[in-house]
């Protein structure tokens, strides 16, 4: 790939390679592969991902084969700003989803929905009627299938003619889907989206701005689902916090002795006359 503004080089954090781009410049690229009828599959980086990615080598292999690797959440932007890899700013997978879907409606580009529960996805659909009229459906499926269901599932997004797949699934299983028949389902635009059905179709609220801003998500999460997220925000917060500090003592330059440091210090002593 050409290396330019738009494209510029991936900055390596945690063994990932994150692509250091704009909300601006990742639409930008979108946008590209469409008109170029390209395939671009799409990889959204958390710290429950990155913390995820040290033990799961299938999933780091599913979210560095991707051809556009994002930082979704605003603790790994910090963490690249102390570990002098800075990358611009948060490109979180529900706002380009949203940027995404405002652009299809306004190309008239087909999108298929593939993931969350039966009754979860109709409620989306109908509320993404609304916010995005002219929106061209291909289809739509639920995210519960096993297996031995994929190829079906394939086969019926390819038949849709769909120009942009979303993927409502959770992690890993989706990065497990994409990476194995992204490119099979014969779309541009491949996304995980992760829980954005649930947000559109109004089960769970996302975090106002203040919080967004802030890096504190996943505590408006967590109050909202004290017993069952909190313990395992508490957890991955302080595996990721351990992380950004023992790869910040590892790449801390060392020190290097010149010839002068390394000569003996002759002490010199002046006898006093009387």
């Amino acid at each position: 790939m050409e290396t330019n503004a738009a494209n510029p080089v991936r900055q390596d954090l945690f063994g990932i390679p994150f692509d250091p781009l704009t909300m601006a410049q990742a639409m930008d690229r979108c946008r590209a592969t469409i008109q170029g009828k390209r395939y671009l599959s799409v990889g959204v980086v958390n710290a429950a991902k990155v913390i995820g990615m040290q033990h799961d080598l299938k999933l780091r292999e599913a979210v560095t084969s991707c051809d556009m690797v994002l930082a979704d959440g605003q603790s790994v932007v910090w963490a690249s700003r102390i570990l002098r890899t800075p990358l611009p700013e948060r490109v979180a997978g529900i706002d380009l989803f949203f940027g995404l879907l405002t652009e299809a409606a306004q190309k008239a580009y087909s999108v298929y929905f593939l993931g969350a529960r039966r009754e979860v996805l109709s409620r989306m659909l109908e509320e993404i009627t609304h916010q995005f009229p002219g929106l061209q459906i291909a289809g739509a499926r639920d995210g519960y299938f096993g297996p031995e269901d994929e190829l079906a599932v394939v086969e019926e997004i390819r038949d849709s003619g769909a120009d942009l797949l979303f993927v409502g699934i959770s992690s890993p299983k989706k990065e497990f889907f994409l990476n194995r028949w992204g490119k099979a389902t014969n779309v541009h635009i491949v996304h995980g989206v992760g829980g954005s059905f649930d947000v559109l179709s109004g089960q769970t609220n996302r975090a106002p701005l203040w919080w967004q801003r802030r890096g504190l998500e996943w505590l408006y999460r967590a109050l909202q689902e004290p017993v069952r997220l909190g313990p395992r925000y508490l957890k991955t917060n302080m595996s990721f916090i351990t992380l950004v500090a023992r790869e910040a003592v590892r790449r801390r330059p060392v020190r290097r002795l010149t010839p002068s440091m390394a000569q003996p210090v002759v002490r010199t002593h002046r006898r006093l006359g009387r």
